[in-house]
């Protein structure tokens, strides 16, 4: 049985769990949520996810939210091996370092600098443009001497900031 995302398509998190789902073979039962609509206050949604918010799924009665979180879950569940979220403490850490880095550090500095961009058609506030440089300079500090974000293997840490940076570059030629 497919499990339920509830996702708007255009959202990075949303994207990096189904670009991870489709590298397992995992079927997702697609269920657009829209903010504007507030399906994401509904009863039966905020039932289902008090925090109101995707992406969420529900996996025969499991429901979790916090894309990083459903990413290690799906590989943990269905993953063919650990090579996406190891087991060994030490990869695993740094792993879970990047994702935390992403969810605490670079996204919100993303969404600072670009939402107001995106949804309020505003220009760009100078602070955020000079506080988001600094995590990007971090970013590259992980890169340096490895081929992937939390070493020499892709894992779920790559897909999260994968999408993150891909968005910041669809954002800046919007502009």
């Amino acid at each position: 049985m497919p499990i339920d995302l509830y996702y708007l398509p255009e959202s990075g998190p949303c994207q990096a769990i189904m670009m991870l789902a489709k590298t397992l073979g995992v079927d997702f039962n697609l269920k657009e949520t829209s903010l504007t609509a507030g399906d994401h206050m509904k009863p039966e949604f905020v039932k289902m996810n008090p925090q109101h918010c995707i992406p969420t799924i529900n996996d025969n009665g499991f429901i979790l939210w916090e894309s990083r979180v459903i990413l290690g879950y799906l590989v943990e569940t269905y993953g063919k091996d650990d090579s996406l979220y190891p087991k060994d403490p030490k990869k695993r850490a740094v792993v879970n370092q990047r994702l935390y880095f992403d969810i605490g550090t670079l996204y919100p500095k993303y969404s600072l600098y670009y939402m107001p961009i995106i949804y309020e058609g505003k220009s760009p506030d100078p602070a955020n443009v000079a506080a988001f440089g600094q995590p990007l300079e971090f970013l590259e500090k992980f890169l340096e001497g490895n081929e992937w974000v939390a070493g020499n293997d892709i894992t779920i840490a790559d897909y999260s900031l994968g999408v993150t940076v891909s968005h910041l570059e669809v954002h800046t030629y919007r502009k």
